[in-house]
């Protein structure tokens, strides 16, 4: 299956029935960025496409928000204006990863994360009604494991 790079053929609708390690991004010191310490562009996320979760840590961590976009820079900058996923920074900190996956398997990864890790702040992608979830590894889960109902800040 193709996640990272080119698809063969698009005119097939994606299925993918077993969770997929899409490889969240993680730091060189193996920790997940602080959302408003991340600079998109410098990170490389500019022109370029994925899914991206958002979470805060503290006592009770939560999962905040799960999106895609064609350019994760550009939609990160906009969420961290976003009052109703900023208001959240003051619970143990906003972290943020991501993953380039292709355009074709974007919306059923999101589908999948909301179905499985419900996230506070409900998701600006929409996607049609039979869009099928695409099972992905949450972030700090090794493949084998079942998703984690609640995040770490810094696994």
């Amino acid at each position: 299956m193709a996640f990272f790079g080119k698809s063969k053929d698009t005119a097939q609708s994606p299925t993918v029935s077993e969770p997929v390690d899409p490889g969240w991004y993680r730091n060189g010191r193996g920790k997940f960025p602080d959302l408003f310490n991340l600079d998109p562009a410098e990170a490389g996320l500019s022109g370029k496409g994925g899914v991206f979760l958002i979470w805060h840590g503290g006592v009770q961590p939560e999962w905040v928000y799960v999106g895609h976009a064609p350019d994760m820079a550009a939609a990160l900058l906009e969420i961290g204006k976003n009052k109703e996923v900023t208001y959240f920074e003051n619970r143990g900190g906003l972290f943020v990863t991501w993953s380039f996956i292709l355009e074709e398997y974007r919306n059923g990864v999101v589908k999948f994360l909301q179905e499985n890790l419900p996230t506070i702040v409900d998701s600006a992608n929409a996607y049609p009604e039979d869009t099928q979830p695409v099972p992905v590894f949450s972030p700090g889960k090794e493949p084998g494991r079942a998703p984690a109902a609640k995040p770490k800040p810094s696994e």
